[in-house]
């Protein structure tokens, strides 16, 4: 979802999974130069998954991250509020102490360590929620459900419109700002709410009900509190101006 909305973001050349493998070192150097910015969105994304799987997920998400930002003259590292813990009762920011507590969580963090190592001309950009045109998401999973749904009430985050972030990615991918960047959608809400907002606008007569994480038990924890903020000055539009421009473009 991300990689395509960044490449009619950027007007610029994008690789699939298949024309580049980030864990190939060499393809990697062949596909990259000291004069180019990559914007890095390949990754490991099946989170319960990497559970059992821990070791290929840092194949992608550490190795292949490396290996990118070893090639290019800078690059964009996109990373996960599954960083953190979830257990602040407030916004994260950018200088918050990370403590994943999922396996999907500890390779996003060592993906974003091993960025740093390699280049100083680095952008990580921590992000939430994603959802977009092009692939899976909740959007789409919600709206092809009913008459009622049980949906979580105790998990919050910023569902982030992936054609507000690439925008915003490819923006900071033109600055010299490196570091760590929360770019994320303003405001917050619950799955919960998130799936009733998506009925509503969409005129699905779908009913959502409230329930807990603990009801719909998963092999990865996820965090409590997803909600991210910039200290940084970064801003995206809201979640529901986020959620009004993606229903007005799926097909």
């Amino acid at each position: 979802m991300l990689g395509q909305d960044v490449v009619r973001a950027a007007g610029a050349v994008g690789y699939s999974r298949a024309e580049l493998d980030v864990t190939d070192a060499a393809a990697v150097r062949d596909a990259l130069g000291p004069d180019d910015v990559a914007i890095n969105c390949a990754a490991w994304t099946d989170v319960d998954g990497a559970e059992e799987g821990e070791d290929e997920a840092l194949r992608v998400n550490r190795d292949g991250a490396r290996n990118v930002a070893e090639a290019a003259g800078a690059v964009v590292y996109v990373s996960s509020d599954y960083v953190f813990d979830g257990t602040k009762g407030e916004p994260y920011l950018e200088s918050d102490a990370v403590n994943p507590l999922s396996a999907y969580g500890r390779t996003k963090l060592e993906g974003e360590r091993a960025t740093a190592e390699a280049n100083p001309r680095h952008f990580i950009a921590r992000s939430s929620w994603l959802f977009g045109p092009g692939g899976k998401n909740f959007v789409e999973t919600m709206l092809g459900l009913g008459p009622e749904v049980r949906v979580v009430d105790d998990q919050v985050g910023c569902p982030t419109f992936t054609g507000h972030l690439a925008d915003a990615l490819v923006r900071l991918a033109g600055t010299e700002d490196f570091g760590v960047h929360h770019v994320a959608a303003s405001g917050s809400c619950s799955w919960f709410e998130f799936a009733r907002a998506i009925f509503a606008r969409a005129g699905s007569e779908t009913r959502a009900e409230p329930c807990t994480t603990a009801d719909f038990p998963r092999p990865a924890p996820r965090p409590a509190n997803s909600v991210l903020a910039s200290e940084r000055g970064n801003r995206l539009p809201t979640w529901q101006e986020g959620l009004d421009a993606y229903l007005g473009v799926r097909v």
